[in-house]
C-alpha cells in the first residue's frame, strides 16, 4: 500500500520505491530505501512527517504515494 494510506505511529517496512530514476535517487539520499523501517509521525493536509532512523523528514503526498510499504 502507498505510504499516504498507512496509519500513524506504526513501524512500517518499505517494500518498493516507485517513480522516475531522479525521484528514486532523491528518496534514497534521504534514507528511504527498500528494507528500511520508518514510521509516520503526523499527517497534515496531505503532507506526511516520517521518522527514518534518527531523523524526521517531511514529504508531500506526491512523493509519499511513490513509497510502497
Amino acid at each position: 500500500m502507498p505510504l499516504i494510506m498507512a496509519d500513524t505511529g506504526k513501524p512500517l517496512l518499505i517494500k518498493k520505491i516507485g517513480g522516475k530514476e531522479d525521484c528514486r535517487k532523491f528518496l534514497e539520499s534521504l534514507g528511504l530505501v527498500p528494507g528500511a523501517t520508518i514510521s509516520i509521525i503526523s499527517k497534515i493536509s496531505g503532507n506526511i512527517i516520517i521518522q527514518v532512523k534518527e531523523s524526521r523528514i517531511a514529504v508531500n503526498k506526491e512523493l509519499a504515494s511513490k513509497i510502497i510499504v
